[in-house]
């Protein structure tokens, strides 16, 4: 799969992780130009069969990505439309494909993600961020709207309904640290130890077949909010697309047939043992 051609970012791909590096104008600003490169990448992770991981990155010191285009805002209709009349918005439509791709998608967060740019992190399956140099905010309550992204949405999923409301409506910046304790991101890491940290969790999630990751993050998104009944079936569905695709039964067989759970330094060590299954194919 080629990742070419695009004006905002570019993509590097090596041993099944892509790393998209934003580089747009003076501050990454998230215009047409931007969701027009995220939907083509879409596109194209949504065929690639061997990448497994992308990491979204910023070659910007300061900024991961900015804010909606405030050009493209202006032109908003003033006029009220009924429930059954409302479309979907661009910014909408494009974090939700880039949410759906089969790969893991992680943010290395480095810099400002605000309005846009923070729904863009929060429609990406892992966030990390680096203390002393991210910030995050929603400001679209004193603009007059409200996040129009997926923020409104996903925000709630990531954090609860209070704390949702309160950074919401409070249109404040929030830090590394705020962010790990909202909810908002996986973790907080110092600016010197984002880097391996994020490349480690990569590498390692790019060793287990793509047909399972692909699998569990469906079946997480799928079943996030439905009732209990319907969440199992969809592990049930999710799980069958997974075997029927994998070398899991081979893997379970030859786990059976040499007594590989029955080993008590199995049982101590998993974490490396099941890293060293990836060779049964």
């Amino acid at each position: 799969m080629k990742y070419e051609n695009f004006t905002t970012f570019s993509v590097d791909v090596k041993d099944a992780i892509a790393t998209v590096t934003f580089d747009y104008g003076t501050v990454n600003v998230q215009g047409q130009e931007m969701l027009a490169d995220l939907n083509s990448l879409a596109m194209r992770l949504e065929r690639d069969r061997d990448t497994k991981v992308v990491i979204f990155q910023s070659a910007h010191p300061e900024i991961w990505v900015a804010h909606y285009d405030t050009e493209l805002l202006k032109d908003m209709a003033i006029e009220a439309v009924s429930r059954e009349n409302a479309v979907l918005l661009d910014l909408q439509m494009v974090c939700e494909r880039i949410s759906r791709v089969p790969q893991a998608t992680i943010a290395k967060l480095e810099g400002f993600a605000r309005g846009g740019g923070h729904e863009l992190a929060l429609a990406l399956d892992m966030r990390f961020a680096a203390r002393g140099k991210y910030k995050f905010m929603q400001m679209e309550v004193g603009m007059g709207i409200l996040p129009c992204g997926g923020g409104a949405s996903r925000m709630a999923r990531q954090t609860g309904l209070g704390k949702a409301l309160e950074i919401i409506l409070s249109a404040n910046d929030y830090d590394a640290d705020d962010a790990e304790r909202f909810g908002t991101i996986n973790k907080a890491l110092e600016p010197d130890e984002i880097g391996p940290y994020v490349d480690a969790l990569a590498q390692r999630i790019s060793k287990f077949p793509a047909a399972s990751i692909n699998a569990c993050k469906q079946m997480v998104y799928e079943s996030i909010d439905k009732p209990i009944e319907e969440a199992l079936k969809a592990e049930a569905y999710w799980l069958y697309q997974a075997t029927s695709k994998t070398p899991a039964i081979k893997r379970f067989t030859v786990a059976d047939e040499q007594g590989l759970e029955h080993d008590i330094e199995n049982q101590r060590n998993w974490g490396d043992l099941v890293m060293k299954v990836q060779d049964i194919n």
